[in-house]
C-alpha cells in the first residue's frame, strides 16, 4: 500500500519538524552530491536551519562557485538592464512615430488635402480651426503693420527734433559772426526757402560789389585823363652806338 500524500505546510509540532528537517537535509545533500556526478554539473547548497545553524555542500570549491554566481548575476543584471533600456527607447520611438503621423496627417488636412474618411462634424471642426488659424495670421500681420509705422513716426519725429537742433545750433554760430558775414550755403541747403532767399541776398551782394567794382574803374579812367597818363605800355627804342 502506497504512501499517502501528505501536505505541504509548516509542521507546528517541534519535535516532528526537526526530525524532518533532518531526513530532509540529508535526501537533499545526497541528491545534490548525484546530480553532481551524474551531469558533471557543479552544486553548492547552503541550508540554515530555524535554530540558525549552517548546513552546506559545494561539489567543487564553495568560494569558486559563490565567485562564479556573482559574476554570473552581474553579468545577467546588466543584461536585464539593458533589455529594458532597448524595450523602453523602442517603444519611445514607435510612439513618436505615430505621433509625428499624426501631426503629418493633421498638417495635411489644414491644407486642404487627405480629407477622406471625415465625417461632417470633424470637418466642421476643421473648417472652425482654419478661420480660427487665419484671423489670427490677419492679427499678427496687422499688429507688426502698426508696429512698423509707430517705429516710422518715432523716427521721423527724431529726425525733426534733430533738424530743430541742428537749426538752433546753427542760428547760434551765425550770432556770433559779424553782420557782414555771408550766409552759411551749407546748412541753407536743407532748407529750400531759406536757401532761396540766401540766394537773393547773395545776388544782391553780388550786383552791389559789380557794381562798386565798375565804379571804381571808371574812377580811374577819369584821373587818368585828367592827368594826361597814358595807361598804355611806351614801346622801347633800341639805341646804337
Amino acid at each position: 500500500m502506497g504512501r499517502g500524500k501528505i501536505e505541504i505546510k509548516r509542521i507546528e509540532n517541534t519535535t516532528n519538524r526537526q526530525v524532518t528537517f533532518s531526513k530532509r537535509r540529508a535526501g537533499l545533500i545526497k541528491k545534490a552530491q548525484e546530480l553532481a556526478i551524474l551531469c558533471d554539473a557543479e552544486v553548492a547548497l547552503i541550508v540554515f536551519s530555524n535554530t540558525g545553524k549552517l548546513f552546506d555542500f559545494a561539489s567543487l570549491s564553495m568560494p569558486h562557485i559563490l565567485a562564479r554566481y556573482n559574476k554570473f548575476q552581474e553579468h545577467s543584471q546588466t543584461s536585464s538592464a539593458e533589455v529594458e533600456t532597448e524595450v523602453q527607447q523602442n517603444e519611445e520611438v514607435n510612439s513618436l512615430k505615430e505621433e509625428i503621423s499624426r501631426l503629418q496627417l493633421a498638417n495635411l488636412r489644414l491644407m486642404g488635402k487627405d480629407l477622406t474618411g471625415l465625417s461632417l462634424k470633424e470637418l466642421q471642426q476643421l473648417e472652425h480651426q482654419i478661420d480660427e488659424g487665419l484671423l489670427s495670421v490677419k492679427c499678427r500681420k496687422e499688429q507688426l503693420l502698426l508696429d512698423q509705422l509707430e517705429r516710422s513716426r518715432i523716427e521721423e519725429k527724431r529726425a525733426t527734433l534733430e533738424k530743430e537742433s541742428l537749426r538752433q545750433q546753427v542760428q547760434e554760430l551765425r550770432a556770433l559772426l559779424p553782420s557782414s558775414y555771408p550766409p552759411m550755403v551749407h546748412y541753407l541747403e536743407l532748407h529750400p526757402l531759406e536757401r532761396s532767399q540766401s540766394l537773393r541776398n547773395h545776388d544782391a551782394i553780388s550786383s552791389d560789389m559789380a557794381r562798386r567794382y565798375s565804379s571804381e574803374k571808371q574812377g580811374e579812367s577819369d584821373t587818368s585823363l585828367h592827368l594826361g597818363y597814358n595807361s598804355t605800355r611806351p614801346s622801347c627804342k633800341m639805341i646804337y652806338f
